[in-house]
C-alpha cells in the first residue's frame, strides 16, 4: 500500500477518490449508499464539478479506510519549510520538557502573528 499511497499523492482530489474506490473494488453506488450521499453527488465528486462537506469528507476517508490527508493534499504539501526542517528534526530529538518550551513559543509567534494579520485586514 505505501507505493500506492505515494502515487495517489501526486492527482488531485476527484482522481484520488475515484482511484481508492476502484482500488478497494467499490462501486460509486456502494460507496454512495455507505456514506449516506446520492450515487450522483459522488459521481461529480470524481469528475470534479462539485467538492464534499467537511462532513462528507471524513465519512469518506473512514468509509475507504485511509486518511483525509490522502484524499486532499499532495505528498509534501503540509510539510515545514524547507529551512525549518532541520530545526524540527532538531527539536523532535530533544527531551520532552525543552519540546514544550519550544511549542509554546511557536505558538505565541503563531498567534502574534495571526493577530497582526486580522488587525491589517481592518485597517485597510
Amino acid at each position: 500500500m505505501a507505493n500506492f499511497a505515494t502515487w495517489m499523492t501526486f492527482m488531485e482530489f476527484p482522481k484520488r477518490l475515484a482511484e481508492l474506490r476502484k482500488s478497494q473494488r467499490l462501486t460509486q453506488q456502494f460507496l454512495a449508499d455507505a456514506i449516506g450521499i446520492n450515487v450522483s453527488q459522488l459521481k461529480r465528486y470524481e469528475a470534479g464539478t462539485s467538492q464534499p462537506t467537511l462532513d462528507v469528507l471524513r465519512k469518506l476517508a473512514v468509509s475507504l479506510s485511509v486518511s483525509a490527508d490522502l484524499l486532499l493534499f499532495d505528498e509534501h504539501e503540509r510539510d515545514p519549510d524547507k529551512e525549518l526542517k532541520l530545526q524540527f528534526e532538531a527539536v523532535s530529538h530533544m527531551p520532552p520538557d525543552e519540546k514544550k518550551i519550544i511549542q509554546a513559543l511557536l505558538e505565541g509567534m503563531i498567534a502574534k502573528h495571526q493577530t497582526k494579520q486580522m488587525v491589517g485586514g481592518f485597517i485597510n
